[in-house]
């Protein structure tokens, strides 16, 4: 069905998103900046830049309509309950703000490849909260790719290619942003689809934005200026960790639900492997390739039947 199909497109694209992060992050940590200034430049760039398209696109949109509102029909009790549900909508939020702080916490304490298994643990996390708490049992194949995908994982993210020495405290932020990665993925699904995309997406990196700073108060503002390259990467960091996943995630995760949308967004990895190849120029051997390669396959197996229909 191509509105399945499409739906698990949007998603696929923004996991991809995703996936450039961890190269552009380890890029501002190596020019010296600290977690608190990386997550904060992004959460609030991406606020702004949201906000801004928002306003801009609705301003469009009221001067196309010829349409006059009947205000008069709108009364407190209405006006309250849309506050209501946009708070509920920022509250959500809080969990891509966490995510952003636990796994750039997480890369800081152990190798990156074992942050990024860490990470993707959020598959068979969200596949358990969709079915006890909103009762859809995952399909065999689903199951199938999300078992494929962790063996491929491993292999691309390198986990056999050397010693490894483990932080807790690193593995506890690790496993603490999947934890958060699958509630915003469940909660994103079923909460605010009444909002337009956009507003829906400014309203939850304004949650993020808000939770960002009550652990990291944003002292940079005072001690860099506007041309400091902090800004540069924090730019880069709001469009691809902020402004495009979450919008390409509210369109995309309503239309073919979590657990197929958790198998999605694994195409992180593989584009993060492949990113630290080409642009940190770090070595990855062949059999991490073809664990990129394992993941990519059981990303198009659910996905074979939306295909067929389209043909």
């Amino acid at each position: 069905m191509q509105y399945k199909f499409l739906g698990g497109f949007l998603v696929f694209l923004g996991a991809c998103s995703f996936g450039v992060l961890s190269s552009i992050v380890k890029t501002a940590y190596k020019a010296g900046y600290s977690l608190g200034e990386v997550t904060g430049v992004q959460c609030f760039l991406g606020m702004l830049m949201l906000w801004s398209i928002y306003f801009i696109v609705k301003k469009i949109h009221n001067r196309k309509s010829s349409t006059s509102v009947d205000t008069s029909m709108v009364t407190s009790t209405t006006i309250k309950k849309q506050s209501a549900k946009k708070w509920k909508v920022c509250a959500v939020g809080i969990f891509p703000g966490l995510v952003g702080i636990c796994y750039y916490q997480c890369v800081q304490l152990v190798p990156a490849s074992i942050a990024i298994i860490l990470l993707m643990q959020y598959l068979w996390i969200s596949v358990i909260i969709d079915f006890v708490i909103f009762k859809n049992k995952p399909s065999i194949i689903q199951l199938i790719a999300i078992i494929v995908i962790i063996v491929g994982s491993s292999l691309a993210a390198g986990i056999f290619n050397q010693d490894i020495s483990l932080n807790l405290t690193g593995c506890f932020f690790g496993f603490l942003a999947a934890l958060m990665y699958s509630l915003f993925i469940s909660t994103s699904s079923n909460i605010g689809n009444e909002l337009s995309k956009l507003e829906k997406s400014a309203l939850m990196i304004t949650g993020a934005c808000i939770i960002t700073f009550l652990i990291f108060p944003p002292l940079f503002f005072f001690k860099l200026n506007i041309s400091d390259k902090l800004y540069q990467l924090g730019f880069l960091l709001a469009l691809l960790g902020t402004v495009l996943p979450p919008f390409l995630f509210s369109v995309g995760i309503p239309r073919i639900g979590i657990s197929l949308s958790a198998i999605l967004s694994a195409a992180e990895l593989p584009v993060a492997v492949t990113c630290s190849y080409f642009y940190l120029q770090e070595s990855v051997r062949f059999n991490q390739w073809i664990g990129v390669g394992i993941i990519l396959l059981a990303i198009a197996l659910p996905n074979l039947k939306h295909i067929k229909k389209i043909d």
